[in-house]
């Protein structure tokens, strides 16, 4: 039974490490608007992780995200950011991280991070998907997901489009900004509906990683019946890019 799920960016300078939090940093700007999003982003994983404490249950931990390998992560498989140039692993299981190879696609990685340091110790399920898969695949892993007998919770990473400036990684497309709005807008009202009728090439012209893992959302909350409700919690764009921070819980 899904109790709630929340929806994050996974931009690696979400991590301290790699934002050079040691340096004295200006109190605008963009590396202000990181260390705001990477709060905003644990407060969400902190509140998702508490619905769990409340029912007093044990919880089925899943963190989806795109990647370029689809299906769902070995119980022992870790992630690294050594790539990004931060001596950071994180790993699925319980306990500090094995000798495993790093097979964790950036977005999980990330989420799992944010769920270590939001205080969770327990395993974590992974379940990646490309950013080609078709918005009916994601509907259906959404209901799978949805019909879990366990007590489930779900972290939803993916970033908005990277192309809100000159200076973004996708350079600036007038698409972008009505393109993250509109999804905003979704997350906010629950509107499944809106999430599941993205269009997937666009999302990829926009370098919009989110749109499977949201419309995997999408699926799981229409399939799951019940009403629910959604707050928005940050829409910045530091860098040119859109990240947005939700959390969903049935009414």
């Amino acid at each position: 039974m899904l109790l709630a799920a929340a929806v994050c960016p996974h931009p690696p300078l979400l991590v301290p490490q790699l934002t050079g939090a040691s340096v004295q940093q200006p109190s605008n700007g963009p590396a202000a608007a990181v260390a705001a999003l990477r709060e905003t982003a644990l407060a969400a994983v902190r509140d998702l992780l508490a619905v769990g404490d409340e029912a007093g249950t044990d919880l089925d931990v899943v963190v989806v995200g795109t990647g370029p390998t689809p299906g769902s992560a070995a119980p022992d498989a870790v992630g690294s950011l050594a790539g990004y140039g931060a001596d950071v692993t994180v790993a699925l299981t319980r306990g500090e991280p094995g000798t495993a190879a790093p097979s964790l696609p950036l977005s999980v990685t990330v989420g799992v991070w944010l769920l270590r340091e939001a205080g969770y110790p327990g395993p974590v399920r992974a379940r990646v998907v490309t950013e080609h898969a078709t918005p009916a695949e994601c509907a259906d892993l959404g209901a799978r997901i949805a019909a879990f007998p366990t007590p489930t919770v779900l972290l939803v990473m993916g970033d908005g489009s990277a192309s809100r400036d000159e200076k973004a990684p996708g350079a600036l497309d007038p698409r972008a900004v009505p393109f993250d709005t509109a999804v905003a807008d979704a997350l906010a009202a629950v509107d499944t509906a809106a999430l599941g009728a993205l269009d997937p090439a666009l999302a990829r012209e926009l370098l919009a990683a989110g749109r499977a893992p949201w419309q995997i959302l999408a699926g799981a909350v229409e399939a799951d019946g019940r009403p629910w409700k959604g707050e928005l919690r940050s829409t910045d764009a530091p860098y040119g890019v859109g990240y947005l921070v939700a959390s969903w819980s049935p009414v």
